[in-house]
């Protein structure tokens, strides 16, 4: 039996039309709320990169600026007591001249270069003569061979008096810019009294300054000095890491891409490759690395710490990441081109690497330089095939055992000497989201540059 309709009366149409008001306005109300939490969402997002980037920043520009002692050094040839520089003699031949090398550059460690640098601090006031520990304090041990390697590159300055810049020591620069409690006891402190006393004094009278040291970027990793300790060997192992990433995982993956997106069959076993790719980008980069070890060093014997099994492993890496992206751009590509190109008659082959795969450039360009960028920064991996190795050289290929900046930075954090390696840690950072930032920003113009619209 059916219900009769209820009359359409003023009442009846009133409470109809307060009821889907009423609906609206907390439909509406939702909208809002949820408006809101998108956008405090993306706030907060934003205050927390700031916030980051705010810290590293101000944490680790000034660790670009370093105490420098400017002085004028007397290279005193009653000190420097070497024969000439040997040039090669006619019939000599290259092993007997390699040996008189060899004897001059020996001569050369013996002389005492720590007296040089006191010299020429008692220089400016001859009653620290009897202070020369003291005096020798100022400097970080690697001065020495500074003004080694400059007697080695010119012979002729022994007996001149050369004007030169030279680090002072870790604690000093940290007792000069205030980086330690200066009203904490004596025996708390890294430095003698009198040290301290003849630190602020030369930097009273400008001889000690806070200048802009390029030791940051040129030089190695130390442990015996730390003020000289610098980025370029964790920055070209890095850079040849980066090159073998680019070389080995972007033509793999966008080749293995281009396969299974475009030729290979739908069957169970292209679907299992397909999940297993998706899977293998989810994996925590310490397998990969446990895998490279296992791979490249064990089995292989490849060299320890070397920046090619570094840039092998991140290629494992990153393939997984080139090949989704590489997919997702051919993917894009309207089918029309296809049927277009068929029609015309072009075979499959040429549709694909004619068509298709230039038009898909920009996004697999994109997607490559991201996944090699995001390989870049990865660090628990390269701990695994010994790349926390101390190495004091910069490599000249990929064979030659070095580090990587964010291995780097993750020694320096821990390094005990924390007044003065945390802001080098900051700088080291600074430097590692440059080139981090770097590559995106091209990503972003290649992308620019060769995007297409449809």
């Amino acid at each position: 039996m059916n219900t009769p309709e209820m009359p359409h009366t003023p009442n009846s149409r009133a409470l109809l039309q307060a009821r889907i008001e009423k609906n609206l306005r907390r439909r509406h109300a939702r909208e809002k709320l949820f408006r809101g939490m998108g956008l405090a969402a993306v706030t907060a997002g934003l205050a927390f990169v700031a916030l980051l980037f705010a810290s590293i920043l101000s944490k680790g520009l000034p660790a670009f600026w370093q105490s420098t002692l400017v002085l004028d050094v007397y290279f005193d040839p009653q000190v420097i007591q070497i024969d000439p520089k040997p040039t090669q003699q006619a019939g000599e031949s290259p092993s007997e001249f390699r040996e008189r090398e060899l004897a001059w550059q020996g001569q050369l460690a013996m002389v005492n270069w720590n007296r040089l640098l006191e010299d020429s601090v008692i220089a400016l006031d001859p009653d620290l003569g009897s202070q020369r520990r003291d005096v020798r304090a100022l400097f970080t041990s690697a001065e020495r061979y500074t003004l080694r390697d400059r007697i080695k590159d010119d012979p002729d300055l022994i007996g001149q008096t050369v004007p030169m810049k030279l680090l002072a020591d870790a604690n000093i620069d940290v007792w000069i810019r205030g980086n330690i409690d200066r009203s904490l006891p004596d025996s708390q402190q890294q430095l003698r009294p009198a040290v301290r006393q003849l630190a602020d004094r030369l930097h009273e009278e400008g001889i000690l300054q806070v200048r802009f040291s390029k030791a940051l970027f040129f030089n190695t990793d130390s442990r015996s000095s730390p003020a000289s300790a610098g980025l370029a060997g964790a920055f070209m192992g890095s850079l040849y890491m980066m090159m073998i990433v680019i070389f080995v995982a972007v033509p793999v993956g966008v080749a293995s891409a281009v396969y299974l997106e475009e030729f290979a069959p739908q069957n169970r076993f292209t679907d299992l490759v397909e999940v297993n790719i998706n899977n293998l980008a989810a994996v925590p980069s310490i397998v990969f690395g446990l895998l490279g070890a296992a791979i490249f060093i064990n089995w292989f014997h490849l060299p320890l710490s070397a920046p090619l099994v570094g840039g092998l492993v991140l290629s494992l890496m990153t393939l997984p990441t080139v090949i989704i992206a590489t997919r997702a751009s051919l993917k894009a590509v309207p089918p029309s081109i296809r049927q277009a190109a068929l029609a015309l008659g072009a075979s499959k082959v040429q549709t694909v690497f004619h068509q298709v795969v230039p038009l898909a450039i920009p996004g697999i360009l994109t997607g490559s330089i991201i996944g090699v960028a995001q390989a870049l920064g990865e660090t628990a991996p390269l701990l695994l095939i010994g790349m926390s190795a101390f190495v004091a050289n910069v490599p000249t290929s990929p064979m030659d055992q070095s580090t990587a900046l964010p291995v780097q930075v993750f020694l320096w954090q821990g390094n005990e000497l924390r007044n003065f390696f945390e802001a080098r840690t900051s700088a080291a950072i600074i430097v590692l989201l440059a080139m981090m930032i770097s590559l995106n920003g091209l990503a972003i113009w290649l992308r620019k540059k060769f995007e297409t619209r449809w």
